[in-house]
């Protein structure tokens, strides 16, 4: 399978992806996971495990120095990938694989920092020759996106900008109309974690955010069980989980039972997913 294959193609596989999601009565399951963690071919076996538990979808995080929008947990795994020496070239390694393994959509989910230095032209290109389904960028404000946006459309990848309960609703209709793919609902004010409860607050924000757009929205920042999956999945297309996955990577002994850990926690949000639609 050429990378070239892939060109253009994979908004529609996420789109197709969610689409299926919810002609099944059920929210989606999307996983994050950082590239290089634990190390380059630890973080692609982590993606697949948890592609292999039921996630329908995964994030790849591209590791930053500065991750202000992340909790202690993430902010961990983002140290020891860098530590690693992980690189862009990694990242894209891992949605390359990952994606090419199991024909389901992946994604990257950066700080705008990295890319700007990189090259907004050469890092499109690049994601969409590995079959990336596009980016979630949270931190580029919409006002500032437009060199963005453009090159992503050009190359087909969907541009997935976040929401949060604080936003307005005009400023919900401007964020929403500006993006593709998804729309991010963060489920509450604050940084990346685990949460005794993910509340009515992100209800509400899935509730106006629909009002705006015909996208899905998925939302993230709290889930860590089946319980909260299944109560996300009552109200949202897709329900996001990180810091947990994480988690059980930083607490195993080893790597084999990091990924048995990923695979079955993916395996138990999969059932919440469904028990909740």
């Amino acid at each position: 399978m050429s990378g070239a294959e892939f060109i253009g193609g994979n908004i529609q596989l996420l789109s197709d992806t969610l689409a299926e999601a919810k002609a099944e009565n059920r929210a989606a399951l999307v996983a994050y996971l950082p590239a290089g963690f634990p190390t380059v071919d630890g973080g692609i076996d982590a993606i697949k495990a948890a592609f292999d538990g039921g996630a329908d979808i995964v994030e790849v995080g591209l590791p930053h120095s500065d991750p202000v929008l992340d909790g202690p947990v993430i902010q961990t795994a983002d140290d020891i990938a860098l530590r690693g020496g992980v690189k862009i070239a990694d990242v894209m390694r891992t949605v390359r694989e990952a994606h090419e393994a199991t024909g389901k959509p992946v994604l990257v989910m950066t700080y705008w920092n990295p890319i700007d230095r990189y090259g907004v032209e050469r890092f499109t290109a690049e994601l969409a020759e590995v079959g990336g389904a596009g980016c979630i960028l949270p931190d580029l404000p919409v006002q500032e996106s437009a060199l963005w946006r453009e090159h992503a459309d050009k190359h087909g990848l969907a541009t997935v900008f976040v929401v949060a309960p604080s936003s307005k609703d005009e400023r919900l209709a401007t964020i929403t109309a500006a993006g593709s793919g998804f729309v991010y609902a963060a489920s509450l004010m604050g940084v990346t974690g685990t949460r005794e409860s993910v509340g009515e607050q992100a209800a509400d924000l899935v509730r106006r955010t629909r009002a705006t757009t015909d996208l899905p929205v998925c939302v993230g920042l709290g889930v860590s069980n089946a319980a909260q999956a299944a109560e996300v999945a009552a109200f949202a297309d897709g329900v996001i989980v990180g810091s947990a996955f994480v988690k059980r990577l930083l607490d195993a002994p080893d790597e084999a039972a990091g990924l048995a850990a990923v695979r079955e926690l993916a395996g138990e949000l999969a059932r919440g997913v469904r028990r909740g639609a």
